[in-house]
């Protein structure tokens, strides 16, 4: 065996490359997929909305928080849900009504509650602290149905709670429980 090895060594060593050479051309040559150029995605910021989708973006009426879906009938449901709880509790009511009166509360200070919120529950007639400091559950339920993917954030993030400490004006109780007001 050794001397089959002495007398054709050149032949396996040669051998030996050329399989490697073929090794690397597959496993080098085979990926399609290379980034190649500084081609921008719709997603980078900064890029202009794809065409496609501006004629539906054009063409569809803005919808706010509050407006009901076409086809929905709105009246016979607000109604009954005004009439309800406002029937079941006249107490919290008349709190609230002298300091909705004095002023609408920044309710972006209750943690949880943004920008966002804050309009929403502002077009439902939510303006005070004093306000959501006198919800019950029922009001709290009727107010977590109408907040759509908001909902749930009253009870998680105790809004009663910190909205009775800042109608109170205790802000270092808020800081102490709830962390510093931003």
């Amino acid at each position: 065996m050794s001397e089959l090895l002495q007398t054709y060594w050149p032949l396996i060593v040669a051998a030996l490359l050329l399989g490697l050479v073929i090794a690397w051309y597959l496993f080098s040559a085979s990926r399609k997929t290379r980034v190649s150029g500084t081609r921008g995605d719709v997603l980078d910021e900064g890029a202009a909305p794809a065409q496609r989708n501006k004629a539906l973006i054009d063409s569809a009426p803005a919808a706010t928080p509050m407006q009901p879906a076409a086809g929905i009938p709105a009246e016979p449901a607000a109604p009954a849900a005004a009439t309800a709880p406002a029937a079941a509790t006249p107490a919290p009511e008349k709190p609230a009504a002298p300091s909705a009166a004095s002023g609408a509360d920044d309710l972006t200070r209750i943690k949880g509650v943004g920008p966002k919120l804050s309009s929403t529950l502002n077009a439902m007639g939510v303006t005070s602290f004093a306000q959501i400091a006198a919800w019950d559950e029922a009001e709290i339920d009727r107010i977590d149905a109408q907040l759509g993917r908001f909902q749930g954030r009253i009870r998680r993030d105790d809004w009663v709670g910190q909205a009775s400490l800042l109608a109170a004006g205790d802000d270092s109780g808020f800081a102490q429980r709830y962390g510093k007001l931003s």
